[in-house]
């Protein structure tokens, strides 16, 4: 099995994000922005330099930034992106018209904010608060960094939530609310309503809003609500806005889209889903909010230019041929709700073997749930994340699902898990096996790491 064959980072890259790891990790949030929003103050306000769209929701988020930042560098302008989490590098998080920043540009982020960043610190310490988070830095890392290239335009993917992140210091021309499901609830609350309520706080009186379907009922009546609370102007998908058609093909699907200001017939996209389709209605909205007020029709030629080199790494992304290896980030119910879709839709294995490593905070149980119809075998493994369920526990709750101990295979280390997986795809000699690895984004970054798929992210 080949080794990883992404380079080390540099010295001075480890060593920064050394530092960011000292903080508190992403997976936890404190629900106060004064420290950000101090931080910020202090630097001048970078934030406030340019545009933005700024993207909420449970799933969809990054793949939407990733096609609404194709299609506005088509409308030639030039711009920044910040997502989360990252696949192998903590500098894909910041990127600048389409790519990563490199090592340098990283690294001089952080030095612009470190001592404001400890200014703040030690401010909050001595009120009896904590310091800045890892995510806040990264925040204040990334609107820093846009200012100084300069980009015309933000588009900005929430960490979590909305109404606390700290991306929330940005005051967006265009608010986007993708798809709303159960995540994070520790956080975000236990109920639907409750999650809802966290992520409408992205909403605002004076950006345009660009609302995706909800398959939850009670999600959309909280994001009515606030919508009709704050007066805003919005796009909702089903009314305004909608995926017309869609005809899957190699390699992507054409697709016919109502935006807020015109139809778009057979547009090509080169991602494979419906999901997708969908993540895209959002983004072309958004554009043509941020455009034209959602008054002015995207160009055909622009929006093909902006479409036909989008890319959405560890989404429903084949790493091997012969046997297929799909990579996929799917952590959640809905994720793995929409991998399974995509996976009947667009690939016809005859066998079908995952490859599955969940972490501690995840619904495990539903996640394996939801897969299981698509599997005749799954191989129980784990990443290297210290948050990943060892594959032995998360093996018994698989045993459970699959009422099938014969179903469930586990192994600890995860090249002999891949091994494992593609062997048993080709174990009947049929040529149409395939392997789907899912279930957190280190399991995705890991399994494209260890096959030579480690290439920008």
């Amino acid at each position: 099995m080949p080794r990883p064959s992404r380079p080390e980072l540099g010295p001075q890259l480890r060593e920064v994000y050394a530092a960011l790891l000292e903080r508190a990790p992403e997976n936890r949030i404190e629900p106060d922005l004064s420290r950000i929003r101090r931080v910020m103050e202090l630097m001048g306000d970078p934030q406030n330099s340019y545009r933005s769209i700024r993207i909420a929701g449970t799933n969809g988020k990054t793949t939407t930034a990733r096609i609404a930042e194709a299609i506005l560098r088509a409308a030639g302008l030039r711009t920044g992106r910040t997502t989360s989490p990252h696949l192998h590098s903590p500098a894909e998080r910041i990127a600048i018209d389409g790519e990563s920043v490199d090592e340098e540009t990283f690294v001089q982020a952080y030095r612009d904010v470190e001592p404001f960043a400890l200014m703040v610190d030690e401010e909050s310490r001595a009120a009896g608060g904590p310091p800045l988070t890892y995510f806040e830095c990264l925040t204040a890392m990334a609107y820093q960094a846009f200012a100084s290239a300069p980009v015309d335009v933000a588009v900005v993917e929430t960490g979590m939530g909305g109404t606390w992140d700290a991306t929330g210091v940005v005051d967006p021309d265009v608010a986007v609310i993708a798809p709303i499901g159960f995540d994070h609830q520790e956080y975000l609350g236990e109920t639907i309503e409750e999650i809802a309520g966290e992520k409408a706080g992205i909403l605002t009186s004076r950006a345009l809003a660009v609302i995706a379907e909800q398959s939850e009922p009670g999600a959309f009546d909280v994001i009515r609500e606030r919508l009709l609370e704050l007066g805003t102007e919005a796009a909702i998908e089903g009314d305004q806005i909608g995926v017309l058609s869609r005809t899957p093909g190699v390699g992507g699907q054409l697709v016919t889209f109502q935006g807020i200001a015109g139809r778009y017939e057979d547009v090509f996209l080169p991602l494979l889903g419906e999901h997708q389709a969908h993540n895209a209605l959002l983004a072309i909205a958004a554009c043509e909010a941020l455009l034209g007020g959602g008054e002015q029709v995207l160009g055909a030629d622009l929006l093909a230019e902006g479409l036909q080199t989008v890319t959405s790494p560890g989404r429903a992304e084949v790493v091997r041929q012969a046997p297929t290896v799909l990579v996929d980030a799917a952590h959640n119910p809905a994720g793995a709700e929409a991998l399974v879709a995509t996976v009947r839709e667009n690939f016809r294995f005859t066998r079908t073997i995952g490859l599955v490593g969940i972490l501690q905070e995840k619904d495990a149980e539903q996640l394996l749930a939801t897969l299981e119809p698509l599997l005749d075998s799954v191989v129980i493994t784990q990443s290297s994340s210290p948050r990943a369920i060892p594959a032995d526990r998360l093996a018994d709750v698989a045993r459970d699902v699959f009422e099938d101990e014969d179903r469930v295979i586990e192994s600890a280390s995860l090249p002999d898990a891949i091994q494992r997986a593609v062997d048993l795809a080709e174990a009947s000699g049929d040529q149409f096996g395939g392997v789907v690895a899912a279930g957190s984004v280190t399991l995705a970054a890991e399994v494209r790491d260890l096959l030579g798929v480690a290439e920008e992210a």
